[in-house]
């Protein structure tokens, strides 16, 4: 309980007698050793956000809250985040190189709070032993989501702010789309969030540029080599690709390796014969089997459908295409996935983009375009070093959405903070959206590529998203649950427990919610098979308030892990599917349409069969249906398409009706997005 005084002093009272009375650290200095400040000024706004300590409770009983001759209610305006990042001015990003270990010859310095890391460093620290890795999933969420980022930025502040054990945060990069569309930032959220929090949100180093440019220059070679092919014949085109240049014929190295993959053993291009210069110089790609789309990195509904090579120089070639969000394209999953330059390479030739005529795979090697794709991407491997609120290190790297790819931030990132935090360090790491989307791929996809294997799980779970999954109200009414509501709530618990065998701590952040609730569905956590269940308070108190939760991490990461993949990947792709979605999402078969089933057959004739599944599903609900809260039985999962990401190592199911592009809501964030011209800061993020 708090009691406060709100004096209400006029202007002309402020005479020499009374402000002599004041005690010097009762001045506004003062403000900064305050835990609570009732502001009774009449302009607020001109209170300098630095004179108040992180943490503090601000009540605002200024003169416009006056009414009636008496005073309103005590009004609470806690700062918003990028208040609370700019109140904090971060380290310089060399200082926090060298504070973990780093070397001056290992960063690359991108302004005075980011920095990128040099792959160099896995080798200097190859015999170092590996920390602890934590995951942080989080329950079905509701449309604001549950505050995963939050938690994993809170517990390694916990972890080395406080109790002195290295820890490393590694999270994804936020797209530019829900930025300006509906969810806003990604960066955690009040004190417990990765600074500065606009580079964060923004373009950071330019890796999703990046990931734009090579993803749009590989569209761009498909269309125009069938275009090419198309209007020359098999001598012209073979001119052209391997031209004279000063009376000198050779063949690139890619297309030596072209050569070679087609039986051809010849280095001399005037050596080819007729039969053989067709082979080479005609991939005769199938346009109806493509599935290579271009991206931008922006929620552009309008761009989900379109016709391509309407004008007359593209001679009457034309066809139905569509754009996806950048972070969607399988370039982003191959970085998120790679652990080296080499690795990187190899995946981004593997590619494959669609069908020739013969019902063969086209990839990008075939198309020549290998080298000049790991150029672009040459740099966007290095991982992103920042910082949170309080001075801990964090990776920012790789940004593939859960819902319509696997969701992780990079093996990569993960494997260099294990070295950088030691045995008996911590890396945490975050999946995205709920434990049946992003919790799995994890486990299924992003740790059959890395070979790590987790040692505890954090589950997030807020009693705003319980009460909902439970038949309670909408996520904009937080009102008392009902015991009908919490007994649904045990048996959402319970099966995404259930369904995972790692060990799991449960996590519970919470706002307005009542002690008598969070004691309730802590309890139930615990009889669902949770290791533990601790509230936390980071976003209001920063690493001081996920202390518990940093000890209980600490505790299971100790006891040893149960981990087990969900399915064999030997097994058929359709018996894949069928595992996870009976297994994880509680359905009681699937059903395939003819387009789904064809793919699978291709694929499979292909010879892409063994690959892990990554499913393209709502992360609204364990089923298809959005609007089909807590733990929907008995549903058939319909399978409307499937895709093939070779380069990153998976085969790719469109659920339903899933969109690859989002679109915008009719007043999208971008209305409160500014820029200050005089200070040039930015406004408006959250």
């Amino acid at each position: 309980e708090v009691h406060g005084l709100a004096l209400q002093i006029s202007e002309n009272s402020f005479s020499n007698k009374v402000l002599n009375a004041l005690k010097p650290e009762k001045d506004v200095d003062g403000l900064k050793h305050a835990d609570i400040v009732v502001l009774g000024s009449p302009k607020p706004e001109e209170i300098p956000l630095s004179w108040i300590q992180p943490g503090t409770t601000v009540l605002n009983c200024s003169h416009d809250f006056l009414s009636g001759g008496r005073l309103s209610p005590l009004m609470c305006f806690p700062p918003s985040d990028l208040e609370i990042s700019r109140a904090q001015t971060p380290k310089a990003v060399e200082v926090l190189a060298k504070e973990i270990g780093l070397l001056a010859d290992e960063i690359e310095i991108y302004g005075k709070s980011k920095a990128k890391v040099r792959l160099s460093l896995l080798e200097r620290l190859k015999d170092q032993a590996d920390g602890k890795y934590v995951l942080v999933a989080g329950i079905t969420p509701t449309p604001l989501g549950e505050g995963k980022s939050t938690v994993t930025v809170g517990l390694v502040q916990a972890l080395t702010a406080h109790l002195n054990i290295n820890s490393f945060a590694c999270l994804r990069q936020p797209s530019q789309g829900p930025t300006f569309g509906v969810k806003g930032g990604a960066a955690g959220g009040g004190y417990a969030q990765v600074i500065p929090m606009e580079e964060f949100n923004l373009h950071l180093t330019g890796d999703i540029h990046a990931i734009t440019a090579a993803n749009n220059l590989l569209a761009a070679a498909i269309d125009t080599r069938i275009l090419h092919e198309n209007t020359q014949t098999d001598k012209a085109l073979y001119n052209r690709l391997v031209p004279s240049v000063n009376g000198v014929r050779e063949f690139s190295s890619i297309q030596l390796a072209r050569l070679k993959k087609l039986g051809i053993n010849k280095t001399d291009p005037n050596a080819l014969t007729e039969e053989e210069i067709g082979k080479f110089a005609r991939l005769n790609i199938d346009p109806s089997t493509i599935t290579w789309q271009r991206v931008l990195d922006t929620n552009d509904r309008f761009l989900r459908k379109i016709t391509i090579g309407q004008a007359p120089t593209e001679k009457g070639y034309s066809r139905q295409a569509q754009f996806d969000i950048a972070v969607a394209s399988e370039i982003m999953a191959v970085l998120a996935l790679t652990d080296s330059l080499v690795d990187m390479k190899e995946r981004l030739g593997r590619m494959v983009v669609a069908s020739d005529k013969n019902g063969q795979p086209v990839t990008a090697e075939d198309l020549g375009v290998t080298g000049a794709l790991t150029v672009l991407m040459k740099d966007a491997i290095k991982p992103n070093l920042m910082q949170t609120l309080e001075g801990t290190p964090v990776f920012v790297h790789a940004g593939p959405f859960a819902n319509i790819a696997h969701g992780n931030s990079s093996v990569l990132a993960d494997k260099i903070a294990l070295k950088l935090v030691g045995e008996e360090g911590f890396v945490v790491t975050e999946a995205g959206f709920g434990a049946d989307i992003g919790m799995e791929k994890f486990f299924n996809i992003k740790c059959r590529a890395s070979g790590l294997v987790p040692n505890a799980v954090v589950l997030v779970a807020t009693v705003r998203a319980l009460k909902m999954h439970g038949g309670g109200p909408g996520v904009s009414l937080l009102l008392p649950s009902s015991k009908h509501t919490f007994l649904k709530i045990s048996l959402s618990l319970k099966t995404s427990l259930n369904e995972y065998r790692c060990k799991t701590t449960n996590v519970f952040i919470t706002r307005t919610d009542t002690r008598a609730e969070i004691d309730l569905v802590c309890e139930l956590a615990k009889r669902a098979g949770a290791f533990d269940a601790v509230p936390c308070y980071h976003w209001s108190i920063g690493g001081k308030g996920s202390v518990e939760l940093a000890r209980a991490v600490r505790d299971a990461a100790n006891k040893g892990s149960r981990f087990r993949f969900l399915y064999d990947v030997q097994l058929p792709i359709v018996e894949k599917i069928r595992t996870i979605a009976q297994a994880v999402y509680g359905a009681r078969d699937i059903e395939l349409s003819p387009e789904a089933q064809s793919k699978i057959d291709r694929y499979t004739q292909q010879g892409f069969g063994n690959l892990p599944i990554c499913m393209a599903k709502t992360h609204l609900s364990l089923s298809h249906q959005p609007d089909k809260k807590g733990v929907p039985r008995d549903f058939i999962l319909p399978i409307s398409d499937v895709r093939a990401s070779i380069g990153a190592g998976f085969i790719y199911p469109l659920v339903g009706t899933m969109s690859t592009m989002p679109g915008l809501p009719t007043r999208p964030c971008f209305y409160d997005i500014d820029l200050d011209t005089e200070t040039e800061q930015v406004k408006g993020l959250f």
